[in-house]
């Protein structure tokens, strides 16, 4: 929702995050990319994609079907 709600004063944000992720990277995939070849370059290892590929999910159904313009999460390890 954008902007205020009528009848809202006021917010209760009082979230707290039990067991903290390290913050990810983003990567926006280019012609000739894959995950195994992005892995190489984030953690040094291509066996290391389905990292990349777990991290997407639901919006990468297949490690192979990846396209030019998705932006995914790299997670850091």
């Amino acid at each position: 929702m954008l902007g205020n709600t009528e009848g809202i004063a006021t917010v209760d944000d009082r979230m707290s995050v039990r067991v903290p992720e390290p913050e990810s990277d983003f990567y926006v995939v280019k012609s000739g990319d894959s995950l195994s070849k992005i892995a190489k370059e984030f953690y040094g290892d291509m066996m290391k994609y389905p990292i990349i590929f777990e991290a997407n999910k639901p919006m990468l159904t297949d490690p192979d079907l990846i396209y030019p313009g998705q932006t995914l999460r790299i997670p850091k390890l």
